[in-house]
């Protein structure tokens, strides 16, 4: 099974299904406009501008699970991402991506892709594996999403290439990205 199987929520009421973005290389991210890391919303930007006519499609799932960073109607978000950030990309319906009533499609990507860690050879993502231990020792035990702009990326077979957590800035996955998109 690929992420070609699933669909996922537009803000009108409409599903999407992923199978129409079959050979894209897709960026999925849960993400909160009110949340410290919505400055890695310019990063999404800029790469979703760079590389959209060479196949990369990112889409934006705002989520309000973590510190309530995501607390208006889908249409507030969206309308708020495009005036503060000029987003352009997708923002999809508000889903839940930890828990029992976690969209399929995130349920899916944390199977494909565990938690792996927060790399502690850097400040950030020592702080961060720091904090979610200590004000959220639920959310950090298992596999599940940690905190909001978690990163999943798909290749064009519709494959699970790779997770990066909250603190890796998008355009560190530039080169990853790039190779992606390489490949036919």
């Amino acid at each position: 099974m690929s992420i070609f199987s699933y669909q996922f929520p537009f803000m009108d009421g409409h599903e999407g299904d992923f199978s129409a973005l079959n050979g894209n290389v897709l960026l999925i991210v849960n993400t909160a406009s009110q949340c410290s890391y919505s400055r890695q919303f310019s990063e999404l930007q800029q790469m979703y501008e760079n590389y959209r006519e060479q196949g990369l499609e990112i889409l934006a799932f705002p989520c309000n699970q973590f510190n309530d960073k995501e607390p208006g109607s889908s249409a507030e978000v969206a309308e708020y991402c495009r005036n503060q950030f000029q987003i352009s990309f997708p923002i999809l319906e508000k889903v839940e991506v930890v828990g029992q009533s976690a969209h399929p499609v995130f349920r899916y990507l944390i199977k494909e892709a565990p938690f792996q860690g927060y790399d502690l050879d850097t400040k950030e993502g020592k702080w961060m594996d720091t904090f979610v231990k200590e004000k959220y020792p639920e959310l950090y035990q298992g596999d599940g999403i940690k905190w909001n702009f978690t990163k999943f990326l798909i290749d064009r077979n519709g494959d699970v290439h790779g997770r990066y957590e909250t603190t890796v800035a998008p355009l560190e996955m530039e080169s990853v990205i790039q190779n992606l998109l390489k490949k036919s």
